[in-house]
């Protein structure tokens, strides 16, 4: 229903901000990522919206991003998920860590957040394992030129530069990464994986 807000921040507290908007304050939960992106009161600030109406209530969800609202609606999404659960883990760790631990299904690193069990998390990594490489390896409007160092590349060597650019990567960290594993398999999704785990010195 509401895209996003952009307003003035009025007040910030633990789990929640309030924008100035139109003359209505909008009381928005976020995570604690989204309340340390927001500028000082005063200032305005762009807040990306998700309203979930319930049978006794109308919350208003806001995010920094939308590449954070996108993960929240996927998070959600999963069984046994509920919003509380999904802003803590949004919280937990920086938005790249998250996408990563999911891409390497790295339970341990999900169930750290506060609500998120083992089951949950495995339930996480499983479902959302596709969705997230999906998204990652679609073509997008700044990954196009992520690698120009490697255009000589085969198309799966490629691939992998855009997801990495596209997953929050710098274009340098991609292709470094993505350079020294090449050579290890021909498929895309397997470059991405041992870039990962590369980069995380796994």
């Amino acid at each position: 229903m509401y895209a996003f807000i952009e307003g003035q921040v009025c007040e910030k507290a633990a789990g929640s901000l309030v924008l100035l908007a139109a003359g209505v304050g909008w009381q928005i939960s976020c995570s604690n990522n989204t309340l340390q992106a927001a500028p000082p009161q005063g200032e305005t600030m762009r807040c990306y919206t998700v309203l979930n109406v319930r049978e006794d209530a109308m919350e208003l969800y806001g995010f920094a991003t939308k590449e954070e609202k996108r993960m929240f609606l996927q998070l959600t999404s999963v069984s046994g998920v509920g919003a509380k659960t999904a802003l803590g883990l949004l919280g937990a760790m920086p938005l790249k860590d998250l996408n990563l631990a999911i891409l390497l299904g790295d339970v341990n690193a999900l169930s750290r957040a506060p609500g998120i069990g083992k089951k949950t998390a495995q339930r996480i990594a499983l479902e959302l394992k596709e969705k997230v490489t999906q998204a990652d390896v679609s073509a997008q409007a700044d990954a196009g030129a992520a690698a120009p160092a490697l255009t000589d590349q085969a198309d799966h060597v490629l691939e992998a530069v855009e997801a990495l650019t596209a997953l929050g990567y710098s274009s340098a960290e991609a292709r470094s990464a993505v350079s020294r594993v090449k050579d290890q398999s021909d498929r895309a999704e397997e470059l991405i994986r041992l870039a990962l785990r590369g980069m995380a010195g796994i």
